[in-house]
């Protein structure tokens, strides 16, 4: 019921919300007053755990840490740091790199990152007669790939959350976190469209519509000026922040340590260090800082409610065995070497019909793990194919929240941006997936 209404309504709350409907109407027998009960402890369950009220307050303080760079003036700081160098930057190549390299510095939030980049990059990228859509397809294929795969932000929060909720019902064992890590290099299709990005840049490849793509002249905007401190220094304690609290926790082993403890307490750190770092440097005041706060935080609200869904399906779904029945019902059909590659494709499907990569991850993981486990397959390798697929479908799908940022920040035409990116992420998505078959045939074998 959730695969059959994100595809038709496209809209995440309702799939989530529809899929836990159904699967506590037929966990309570069909009653409708043991289906309120059932309901009313599922979440009553979920709400009282430490770990997902940790998960939920960091995603409501990297909201509120958004907010404070951008209204203290960080990004525009930033922006005008960078675009005083513009004597550094004497070709197109450099132009786009300035977009691609501000791609890997933040990324924080992939929304924040198109933004910066875009609006950092078109001054530069129109005076050398780079057309918007190829700088729009350098936002769009940076972002969320980097996102993913520096996990330090929201997208490790969302899968930090979905991992350890199939450790506790028991069906993975060890520390989210760890998991988390090792999926990172099978995280196939960001890895290569990274690369086919940096290549495309290095080498000024035009293939397909991005031939015809209009250019536009420079419309000369210029930006507010700020302090660059003001970004940058909240994210660097914020990182920093994150591997001392692991570590701590791991008493001197990283990937021993609590990944939700570490997120959590690493915003609490960089909350105050902004507070603190503002007043002095007179960037705002405490009540400023209140009133940007509580607005960023207020901003990811939808984002709690999606999580939220998440965790419960993935609660229902365990009740309900639906992972196992899967694993039993596939093992004599589908051999274990191509799991990973047919977890891959589903994704991509799913993320492509609806838009989000976050919401084709919650609905993934609760059904791609137990499959691994029954059939005996590396447990991150099939997360670093849900990442994979979530990311490449999205990447590809018109109604996609960052493909519409992106062509927003780089002033392009968004159909123009879809046409013209789709080549670049369809090559690199064949290469990831022929790495999924091999790499899954090789360890089945």
């Amino acid at each position: 019921m959730a695969i059959i209404m994100a595809l038709f309504t496209r809209h995440v709350l309702i799939s989530l919300f529809s899929g836990i409907v159904v699967g506590v109407i037929i966990l309570s027998d069909f009653s409708v007053g043991g289906s309120l009960q059932t309901s009313i402890d599922l979440f009553y369950g979920l709400l009282i755990q430490s770990w997902i009220l940790k998960t939920l307050a960091f995603v409501l303080m990297v909201g509120s840490v958004m907010a404070l760079i951008s209204d203290s003036g960080g990004i525009n700081g930033f922006i005008h740091f960078v675009q005083e160098r513009h004597k550094l930057v004497r070709s197109p190549r450099a132009a786009l790199l300035v977009a691609y390299l501000i791609g890997w510095i933040i990324f924080i939030e992939s929304s924040i990152t198109i933004l910066i980049a875009g609006a950092v990059s078109r001054p530069l990228t129109d005076s050398y007669g780079v057309s918007r859509a190829k700088l729009a397809y350098v936002c769009d294929s940076t972002s969320a790939p980097v996102s993913s795969l520096i996990v330090l932000n929201g997208w490790g929060a969302l899968l930090l959350g979905l991992i350890a909720s199939q450790i506790e019902s028991g069906m993975l064992e060890g520390e989210s976190i760890e998991l988390l890590l090792k999926a990172i290099p099978y995280n196939f299709y960001a890895i290569i469209a990274l690369i086919v990005t940096f290549t495309t840049i290095w080498f000024g490849i035009d293939v397909g519509p991005m031939r015809h793509a209009e250019v536009v002249a420079s419309d000369d905007e210029t930006q507010v000026s700020g302090k660059a401190g003001h970004m940058l220094w909240p994210i660097f304690v914020m990182v920093v922040s994150v591997f001392g609290v692991l570590f701590i926790t791991g008493e001197g082993n990283i990937l021993q340590g609590s990944g939700s403890s570490a997120i959590f307490y690493a915003l609490i750190i960089t909350l105050l260090f902004a507070l603190i770092y503002y007043r002095s440097t007179d960037g705002m005041s405490t009540i400023q800082w209140l009133k940007s706060s509580l607005f960023g935080a207020k901003s990811m609200i939808g984002i709690i409610f999606i999580m939220i869904l998440a965790f419960a399906i993935g609660d229902v779904t365990k009740s309900l065995g639906t992972g196992i029945y899967l694993a039993s019902f596939a093992s004599d059909m589908l051999p274990a070497g191509i799991l990973a590659a047919v977890i891959f494709l589903l994704a991509s499907i799913m993320a492509f019909s609806t838009g989000t990569s976050w919401g084709t991850f919650s609905l993934m993981i609760p059904i791609a793990i137990p499959l691994a486990v029954v059939l005996g397959v590396d447990a991150a390798l099939v997360i670093g194919a849900v990442i994979s697929g979530g990311v490449f479908g999205d990447h590809c799908s018109p109604i996609s929240d960052t493909t519409i940022i992106s062509s927003m920040a780089a002033k392009c035409d968004h159909i123009e941006h879809v046409k013209t990116q789709l080549p670049y992420a369809l090559t690199a998505g064949t290469i990831a997936l022929v790495l999924f078959i091999v790499v899954g045939m090789a360890g089945a074998s």
